[in-house]
């Protein structure tokens, strides 16, 4: 969100030289959130000296607040004490997780966590701006879905907030090693303005011998995370006459084809990993694609690369990945040019009107057209400014919209995610305005979860719509309400079609996690399921949900080398066993009440080094529908080596085939074979159920 009035001229680090109640921020390039209703200081500490760039020594003189007893904590299984922390610098991240520009200083803090991997530790202060935003689960999400690192507090009730005196998301707030405070900064621009401090600070601690270069020890979420067969799909798109689906694959950095009706992966796009390459389908790469759009005429598949800022294209007939606009960085400000030059900011959300692509472009808060014939993009909606007024089509404020569709007449709806409405443009006749159907106008801050009409209805941080031909009605992900809602636009009357509490459940009484995505195929809806890693299908005449199963996943991954390795390593102590034929068990165990998928093909690769064993029923052995513990056979000569065994395991609950996992894990096993000893090997595992599936 953004303060515009202080855009161009607050970017110095701002100096605190009394008690950490601190009374100002500054903030940059029209990139920060303010949040007004949030709770500020209580009172009035003594008065601040006036702000100085902070020369030629950044050392603090002012001990930092200290966290407050009894907050959760994520990436780390204790609370986290800033006494604990003498001899590092500490940067605080104060963000939320619904706001874009949180979102886009995320790769400024990994570059200098990066940087300064010995001197640095950074903390993130999760000051919550809605209220689903502030359920540690949903935090927990988050941080899986972004890659986070590092320590993450929960400060729901804006208590380490109000200690530094902060004002909008984002805010960062940097410590000495001697556990002072250094200053603060609000908005994006973080690398730029924090590097240079925190080398000041390393060379200055350094030459006093005050630097503690000992590693922190931490216990990442991810660490438990299980590998399901899509990771935080963020949207879906289906061709014209309903065969295929078209998922962003978000958190796996991917594109996924799949057949609508037998759940079968016809096509991958992209290697999973985070990058920006153009190519074959396989070694080409995203950086978590959202919107998703097809074109039936050219069989091209579009794609709002977000992390990439930027729109991509795959030909689907040839599997080729190319990059239609963006650079590849992102753009600031808001400015219409060529398509290889112009500059993108977070596009979130793809439709396709008269060969044009429109674009809900998050970061510009804005709506783009991309003309990819005449090979120029341009602004079409909003000022850029952030906020909730309607009006002419390029003086109207929108708040991070995030998805969009036209319906039958031509009016472009958007899901407007930060100011929680639904709202419309009139973008094909001259004269456009927009206007909201449903949702609060008043500020960002006024969300909920009420049905009623227009203005009177409540949302919380919509991510997608989808228009129906046939009902004439709007359908809406209600993403931090977990639910699918529905609006007639005739009357603006918002009505709950499905879900309850987050969770998962299928039937006439499901229940979603987040929600970001939707498409209408027939008689079919379509969601994409984030925080439950599914794609579920929805029967538009009777309301019943479904799961869609999706297999064939493994024909498509691209070969795994040790450094490549997404799986859990288990690396085992050295055993002696005797020479000849032997048994190799997989002592895995499943969560109780779960199965190994008698469908989905599960497997396991062996090799040996030196040619130590071999294995008398192949290398590469079928787990499919396996009761586990499972033997295999293993003949092993005198010497001394190792035994490598990755495992493939797709489980699913012994009741329901719904909601797939994948768990790979690889085993290495030392062994010295002897002349007498042991017949069998056992390498033990448990796999850890996560905690989307135990809804």
């Amino acid at each position: 969100m953004t303060v515009p009035s202080l855009k161009p001229v607050m970017r110095t680090f701002l100096v605190v030289v009394v008690l950490a109640l601190l009374a100002t921020a500054c903030s940059s390039d029209d990139t920060a959130d303010t949040a007004p209703n949030a709770p500020t200081t209580a009172v009035a500490a003594d008065p601040i000296e006036e702000d100085r760039t902070i020369e030629p020594s950044y050392a603090g003189t002012v001990p930092a607040p200290e966290f407050p007893n009894g907050l959760e904590w994520l990436n780390t299984d204790r609370p986290i004490r800033l006494e604990e922390l003498a001899g590092k610098i500490v940067l605080l991240d104060f963000w939320t997780y619904g706001c874009i520009n949180c979102i886009h200083i995320i790769p400024d803090l990994k570059r200098l966590e990066a940087e300064y991997a010995e001197e640095l530790v950074v903390i993130g202060v999760h000051s919550a701006k809605f209220a689903n935003e502030g359920e540690t689960d949903n935090i927990r999400q988050i941080v899986l879905r972004y890659e986070i690192e590092h320590p993450v507090v929960n400060d729901r009730d804006f208590a380490v907030w109000q200690r530094w005196g902060a004002q909008a998301w984002p805010t960062v707030g940097l410590i000495d090693p001697a556990g002072n405070v250094v200053g603060i900064h609000a908005g994006e621009g973080v690398y730029d303005t924090v590097e240079p401090v925190i080398a000041s600070l390393v060379k200055e601690f350094s030459g006093s011998d005050l630097i503690d270069r000992t590693p922190l020890d931490l216990a990442l979420e991810s660490e438990s995370q299980a590998n399901t067969i899509l990771s935080f799909p963020g949207k879906v798109a289906t061709d014209a006459p309903g065969e295929r689906i078209f998922i962003s694959d978000t958190g796996h950095h991917r594109i996924v084809t799949a057949d609508a009706t037998t759940g079968e992966i016809l096509a991958v796009y992209g290697n999973g990993r985070a990058g920006f390459e153009s190519g074959a389908a396989l070694t080409s790469q995203f950086n978590s694609p959202q919107g998703l759009v097809f074109d039936d005429s050219t069989e091209m598949l579009y794609v709002a690369d977000t992390n990439n800022h930027a729109i991509r294209s795959i030909d689907v007939a040839t599997g080729q990945v190319a990059t239609v606009t963006g650079t590849g960085g992102q753009g600031w400000p808001p400015a219409a040019g060529l398509l290889d030059d112009v500059r993108l900011n977070s596009p979130w959300g793809l439709t396709l009107h008269n060969g044009r692509l429109w674009v809900a472009m998050a970061g510009f808060h804005q709506i783009w057209t991309v003309d990819v014939a005449a090979g120029v993009a341009s602004p079409a909606v909003g000022s850029a400014l952030e906020g909730v007024d309607n009006g002419p089509l390029v003086e109207a404020s929108l708040a991070q919209p995030s998805g969009l569709v036209f319906d039958a007449a031509g009016r472009l709806y958007f899901a407007d995610s930060e100011s929680s409405s639904i709202r419309w443009a009139e973008v094909l006749v001259d004269g456009g305005v927009t206007g909201v159907l449903s949702g609060s106008d008043r500020n960002l801050f006024d969300f909920g979860d009420v049905d009623g009409t227009g203005t009177a209805a409540r949302l919380q941080h919509p991510l997608g719509v989808a228009w129906d031909d046939v009902s004439g009605n709007l359908f809406v992900a209600d993403t931090y309400n977990s639910k699918i809602k529905t609006i007639d636009p005739a009357t603006g009357a918002t009505t709950t079609y499905l879900g309850s509490e987050q969770g998962w459940a299928d039937g006439s009484s499901p229940r979603f996690y987040e929600p970001g995505g939707l498409a209408i195929s027939a008689r079919t809806l379509l969601v994409a399921d984030t925080n439950n890693h599914v794609i579920r299908t929805v029967d538009l005449e009777t309301g019943d949900t479904s799961t869609l199963i999706l297999h064939g996943i493994e024909d498509f991954t691209p070969p795994a080398d040790a450094a490549d390795y997404g799986g859990t390593v288990v690396t085992l102590d050295s055993v002696e066993v005797a020479a000849g034929a032997i048994d190799l068990t997989l002592d895995i165990r499943l969560p109780d009440g779960y199965k190994v998928n008698e469908d989905a093909p599960s497997t396991v690769e062996l090799t040996a080094t030196d040619g130590l064993a071999t294995f008398p029923e192949g290398a590469v052995q079928s787990l499919t529908g396996t009761d586990l513990p499972v033997s295999l056979a293993m003949t092993v000569i005198e010497g001394s080596g190792a035994v490598t065994a990755d495992v493939t395991l797709l489980y699913c609950r012994s009741d329901s085939e719904g909601l797939c996992i994948i768990e790979q894990v690889r085993f290495e096993q030392p062994l010295v074979v002897v002349g007498d000893g042991p017949e069998d090997v056992v390498l033990p595992y448990t796999v850890q159920l996560p905690a989307f599936a135990e809804s």
